[in-house]
């Protein structure tokens, strides 16, 4: 299956581009896209933490992904 993972903040820094398409087996779940995602781009693994939301909602590292599917990466916020 294609994702279509939209990028912010410093994840959007660390791949150098706000979109990242990645082809992969179908099943794959939000554990194994962040797995395979820091594979590619060690600098995400040294994030604090990193949220992933699909369609417009924060999902679970069990949560089971489809090729149409929006998926964002949301790295920590800090504010004051």
């Amino acid at each position: 299956m294609k994702l279509t993972i939209a990028l912010f903040g410093i994840t959007r820094e660390i791949v150098g581009r706000p979109t990242l398409e990645l082809t992969t087996p179908d099943g794959k779940s939000v554990q194994n896209l962040l797995a395979e995602l820091r594979q590619q781009y060690p600098a995400l693994g040294k994030l604090s933490s990193l949220a992933v939301a699909v369609n417009n909602d924060y999902a679970t590292d069990d949560t089971a992904l489809h090729e149409r599917d929006e998926i964002a990466l949301i790295p920590p916020v800090s504010g004051g």
